[in-house]
């Protein structure tokens, strides 16, 4: 059987990545299950998306734990421990990375004793896949990588599942699919089929004692504030909001009643101020943002970028 994980951010269209390959399998004959799994329901939010594919019947369910092929979308999820990248993967596992870095970067990154491959993004701006794209180009290599599916069934697949967006994304999507299924070439066939998990090898789930709580911290409806303040969904972050205080009209309650996170508060000079630990990066408030003071930078950028100075 195979066993398939991609990893991305909600957007990238790692859902509809793992429907295409499920659908590729199914049109070579395979038996097939395909399946996503969600965090928070948002942009940029980790998601997970689970393929398995055998001739015989599938009996296995759930999270797929020991993947003989793991496809991550983007590479900044490697070092976020939630995003599970690294669970469960061995000497045999294959580890396709979209990435602007080479392979023996990664290779020295993680010390792994899996295999790593790279599929680079296009160099030229114009060829760059859209977001929703960037599954098409990793579910393409994916099929290359295992060697039973034709660049037929791989086109078929993508008109099947997005045939409702229109013609134009479905050229698209089958331009990048077909562009990465040719890049890997050489690698066909690398992926192998994992067998069946022995029941010597059977581990008791780790059980979590959890001891009664008062109903203000534990109860269904929130009561108590900063429940989760140590939860940094900053991480989930592509595009950082930034604030140009040179053009801020100081109307603090317009992007800080709109965020949905309540990510946006008032400093000490009345000027709205961004707690990026918990920022999710959703854009909202530089679209509502009456003076267009608010722009987005790309994450990868914003170490670079020096804010604007307060002026008393």
């Amino acid at each position: 059987m195979y066993r398939i994980r991609f990893h991305g951010r909600g957007g990238q269209g790692i859902k509809t990545a793992g429907r295409i390959l499920g659908n590729a399998f199914f049109h070579e004959g395979f038996q097939v299950q395909d399946a996503p799994r969600y965090g928070a329901e948002r942009r940029g939010a980790p998601i997970f998306a689970y393929v398995r594919a055998s001739r015989d019947v599938i009996h296995e369910r759930g999270i797929i734990r020991h993947p003989d092929l793991v496809v991550v979308a983007d590479d900044s999820l490697v070092p976020v421990p939630a995003a599970g990248i690294l669970e469960g993967i061995s000497r045999r596992t294959v580890l396709l990375v979209y990435s602007h870095d080479t392979d023996a970067t990664w290779q020295a990154r993680l010390s792994t004793s899996a295999k790593i491959l790279v599929l680079p993004p296009p160099k030229k701006p114009t060829e760059v896949p859209e977001q929703g794209s960037v599954g098409a180009a990793c579910v393409g290599a994916a099929a290359r990588l295992i060697g039973v599916i034709s660049a037929d069934a791989l086109r078929r697949a993508i008109e099947d599942e997005l045939a409702d967006a229109g013609p134009v994304v479905v050229r698209e999507n089958v331009h990048y699919a077909l562009d990465a299924y040719e890049y890997v070439g050489e690698h066909q066939g690398l992926v192998k089929e994992g067998g069946e998990p022995s029941a010597r090898d059977y581990e008791r789930p780790a059980w979590i004692s959890l001891p009664f709580e008062d109903a203000r911290v534990s109860a269904p409806a929130i009561y108590a504030a900063a429940t989760s303040v140590e939860v940094r969904t900053g991480l989930w972050r592509t595009l950082r909001p930034v604030i140009d205080y040179a053009r801020c009209n100081r109307c603090w309650w317009v992007c800080g009643s709109f965020c949905p996170d309540s990510a946006i508060d008032l400093g000490d000079q009345g000027y709205p101020q961004i707690d990026y630990d918990h920022c999710k990066g959703c854009m909202i408030c530089v679209a509502q943002c009456p003076p267009h003071a608010i722009s987005a930078i790309p994450e990868t950028d914003a170490e670079q970028e020096q804010p604007a100075e307060i002026e008393p």
